[in-house]
């Protein structure tokens, strides 16, 4: 058993597309009734990768090997974006 927060089934979100990403629609688990998700401007994977994003965070929280796995990412991220813009630039 988890330490963490159990979710029900009601909480959460379900993404949906029809057509390959370029229409897409949320719905909670377990309910037929679905809102349309407009991003008229193409940003419609990148709020996906987000709320994926999202979970991997939380997850993290109570998973220390997630966690270390998270930090490693973030210190590649910091040593990518300083050989980019500089430090602290972005």
């Amino acid at each position: 058993m988890s330490d963490g927060p159990v979710k029900t089934v009601e909480e959460i979100l379900i993404y949906e597309s029809p057509d390959g990403g370029k229409t897409v629609y949320s719905r909670k688990s377990g309910d037929t009734n679905r809102e349309l998700v407009k991003w008229d401007d193409g940003r419609t994977e990148r709020v996906l990768k987000f709320t994926h994003w999202r979970g991997i965070l939380d997850l993290a929280e109570t998973e220390p090997s997630l966690r270390d796995a998270v930090q490693q990412v973030e210190v590649l991220y910091e040593l990518l974006r300083d050989r980019r813009t500089g430090p602290g630039l972005l």
